[in-house]
């Protein structure tokens, strides 16, 4: 099989790519591994910017779609001290700069976007290889193949597309999360809701941190923080929920109960995630036919909230640079790439900065005079994932 543009990875860079090509006529195939959009959860909340992801969103066409789904009042900020004490208290003024939504929704109305024949699932990339004049062929799992004459990396963190362009690999950064949810919280957790408030919450120390979000439908999502050794959580025998989270919870002896029942009273089992990064200023050298987008491209941690919203901005600018250099998929990618590396490395630079704010020694000082400097639509300190 061939196909002109092979897109590997239906996330939501690879879907904003697609779909900016589908409205110029430019035929594309995606190749993603999951077998149906309902193979696992999309992850929680992301607000979206209006200098990168809303920009992405209206170049794709589906910007009054993606106005439907926002969370009203999901804006609203709080930061806490591990006593449980409000050190911040910001309500949702409702300008649109970063509004709220969950991911699955987003997903959702690019995936509705597009053709059904556009994606290709049950497909996952087993081997990539060059063939000439800058045509490539996949591999499948299953053993099929197909032939491309542009081939795009849109497949996250493990990318199997980048080995053809560079030799990086993901590394820790020396952070693990372990995510909760709490359900129906204004009944079941009333104290732990109160907390929160109604939109992104911080709970910081130096070194630990307690990440999350009101959701709809009064979900508490959260991202239990921690600076520990990359072998952390191998330590932990998750199969065992309620053993896990109590092992958890010990890293914040002294903290408020109503925060440490964000951990202790998770009504699902929890996730464990080493967080993991590319080299700030990664970059490659052009090799002819191939490309890359969003974190294939430049994994960073999620500290200065771009990663989805760099991966479909990402997908907007490369779908415009081609369709701005017909027949020239060369004069493309080199437009692209001479955009997107110092636009990563900047964005790279800010997560690091981010994650020094959250868990430095000064915390949660430190994150309060970010905010007191911040303009007031700067960057936020973290995106929930």
């Amino acid at each position: 099989m061939h196909t002109p543009i092979a897109i590997v990875g239906a996330g939501l860079g690879g879907l904003t790519l697609a779909r900016v090509l589908h409205i110029h006529g430019i035929q594309a195939t995606i190749y993603e591994a999951e077998v149906s959009t309902a193979a696992r959860v999309q992850g929680g909340s992301l607000d979206i910017h209006k200098d990168t992801g809303q920009i992405a969103l209206r170049a794709a066409g589906v910007y009054d779609a993606f106005s439907q789904i926002i969370h009203a009042g999901g804006q609203a900020l709080r930061v806490l001290n591990r006593e449980g004490r409000v050190l911040l208290d910001e309500p949702d003024e409702g300008d649109g700069g970063r509004p709220e939504v969950l991911r699955g929704d987003l997903r959702r109305i690019l995936l509705s976007s597009l053709p059904p024949d556009t994606i290709r699932w049950g497909h996952k990339v087993a081997a990539a290889a060059p063939l000439h004049a800058g045509r490539h062929k996949l591999t499948f799992a299953d053993g099929s193949t197909a032939t491309t004459d542009l081939l795009v990396g849109a497949d996250g963190a493990w990318s199997r597309i980048r080995s053809l362009v560079s030799a990086c690999l993901p590394t820790y950064v020396g952070v693990s999360f372990v995510e909760t949810y709490l359900l129906d919280s204004d009944t079941k957790h009333p104290a732990s809701a109160r907390a929160v408030g109604n939109g992104s919450f911080f709970a910081l120390a130096p070194g630990r941190a307690l990440l999350a979000h009101r959701e709809p439908s009064d979900v508490l999502h959260t991202y239990v923080a921690l600076t520990k050794p990359e072998n952390w959580l191998s330590s932990i025998d998750f199969s065992k929920p309620k053993v896990a989270l109590a092992q958890v919870a010990g890293n914040f002896g002294g903290w408020s109960e109503d925060l440490r029942g964000l951990i202790t009273g998770a009504d699902a089992d929890p996730i464990p995630r080493k967080i993991m990064t590319l080299p700030a200023g990664h970059r490659w050298n052009r090799v002819k036919g191939v490309t890359l987008l969003g974190d294939a491209a430049h994994l960073m941690s999620p500290f200065a909230g771009e990663g989805a919203n760099l991966a479909m901005y990402d997908g907007a600018m490369l779908g415009e640079a081609i369709v701005a250099h017909p027949g020239n998929v060369e004069g493309a990618l080199l437009a692209y790439e001479q955009a997107l590396f110092p636009r990563s490395a900047a964005s790279a630079a800010e997560s690091e900065q981010g994650q020094a704010r959250l868990f430095g020694e000064n915390a949660p000082q430190s994150l309060l005079d970010f905010f007191s400097q911040r303009h007031p639509e700067g960057p936020w300190p973290t995106e929930q994932h």
